[in-house]
């Protein structure tokens, strides 16, 4: 585990705790996606880490750019994050968040990368299947990368099913190098 990822934990979860409590998940989705995309960029990130900017005027910073896209409990943890020095943990607690609010509506974003485009009654027969297997809801993201040759690679989280024949012929280089 990171130290990034300990740091950034604790905030999340207290606001993941409060978006329960106003039943508001997807709002604070909104607004954290929003203020991680903005404190992430690698100019801003380089901002808000240099000395000569207050914590007040960082704050001031991000809520002249996200604007009304901000609720006001939004705008506190900007302030609060400030005062603790936490501002470019942004993205950190934005994934933290979402990995807790995937964990609580049971869901999962899966990757489906393929040589090819794929049908979409195979993609949707291959998101029931990890439905089934993960037993979660499983939103399936597809793309393409020809570098695999043929077939396909699924991400779940933890889990990673190659069934490219790149992933095979690195297989067979290793089983036949031994």
């Amino acid at each position: 585990m990171t130290e990034s990822t300990t740091v950034a934990r604790p905030y999340a979860k207290g606001i993941f705790e409060l978006a329960r409590e106003q039943d508001a998940l997807a709002a604070w989705s909104e607004q954290l996606d929003l203020l991680a995309a903005v404190a992430g960029h690698p100019e801003m990130a380089q901002i808000l880490g240099s000395p000569r900017l207050s914590g007040a005027e960082q704050v001031d910073l991000l809520i002249g750019i996200c604007g009304d896209r901000l609720s006001e409990e939004g705008r506190n943890l900007l302030r609060l994050l400030a005062d603790n020095r936490r501002m470019r943990m942004l993205p950190e607690i934005a994934a933290e968040y979402r990995r807790l609010r995937a964990d609580a509506e049971r869901t999962v974003e899966a990757r489906l990368i393929a040589a090819q485009e794929v049908e979409e009654s195979v993609r949707a027969g291959l998101e029931d299947a990890l439905a089934k297997r993960l037993d979660r809801t499983v939103h399936l993201v597809s793309e393409t990368d020809e570098s695999l040759i043929g077939g396909a690679v699924i991400r779940a989280g933890d889990l990673v099913i190659d069934g490219s024949v790149q992933g095979r012929l690195k297989r067979l280089t290793g089983a036949l190098g031994r």
